[in-house]
């Protein structure tokens, strides 16, 4: 279909063109809209004659609009959104959580104005542009986030969406070694002689174990050679 444009159209042309375009596209949205006409030659003739009155209104729809994008642009909108530890929203941010916000924010915002090709399923931070008029445009960002707090961390830069956020820190148990007897004692010579004294008690200890074991055994030798004298 023909349609004479009322205004500029992305990727379509400017006020005043004629282009052809999907019917589908035309009768559902650039006719209802009011952003179009069909090219007839009444509506030709038509458009000649309003051509100044809707250049006019263009002028002051995108000056009010450039006004509002000197506030808007740059601005950060926090959503609270519940997720999973990877980071996967239970759910989704969409355009008109978008509208929300910025109103709640103070700016009036069109769901139409919000260009958001698919709703935004992860936390972290989001640009997303917003159309204030045909010629205008500006960037806000939307920082989805399970908390407040996390929304904090968020704008300072961390990235809340790795594991290793959440993992539970390893907690490596420290071997205990005996201490080094030359950092115990300040005089060289008592740390020697301590050494030597616990060389000393680990031998008495060894000899009294085999003498203890060797004491059972002639223990039970005698034993046994006075029962056979019995006998």
């Amino acid at each position: 279909m023909e349609i004479i444009l009322l205004e500029r159209i992305a990727k379509l042309g400017q006020m005043g063109d004629v282009v052809r375009v999907r019917n589908g596209f035309a009768r559902n949205f650039l006719l209802p809209a009011g952003k179009a006409l069909r090219a007839s030659k009444a509506n030709k003739a038509r458009f000649e004659t309003e051509k100044v009155h809707l250049e006019a209104r263009n002028l002051e729809a995108r000056t009010e609009a450039e006004g509002v994008a000197e506030k808007l642009a740059g601005q950060t909108f926090v959503i609270i959104r519940s997720a999973g530890e990877t980071g996967q929203l239970y759910g989704s941010a969409a355009a008109r959580d978008i509208v929300e916000v910025a109103e709640a924010g103070g700016f009036s915002v069109a769901r139409r104005q919000v260009r958001l090709d698919r709703p935004i399923k992860t936390i972290g931070l989001h640009d997303v542009q917003i159309d204030l008029h045909p010629e205008v445009s500006v960037s806000v960002t939307l920082n989805v986030a399970r908390s407040e707090d996390e929304a904090k961390r968020q704008a300072r830069g961390e990235d809340l969406t790795r594991r290793d956020f959440y993992d539970e820190p390893e907690v490596e148990e420290a071997a205990e070694e005996a201490p080094d007897l030359a950092e115990v004692f300040e005089n060289p010579e008592d740390a020697e002689h301590a050494g030597e004294t616990a060389e000393a008690s680990e031998d008495g200890a060894q000899e009294d174990g085999t003498s203890d074991a060797g004491s059972g055994e002639d223990g039970a030798s005698e034993g046994g050679t006075e029962d056979e004298k019995s006998a």
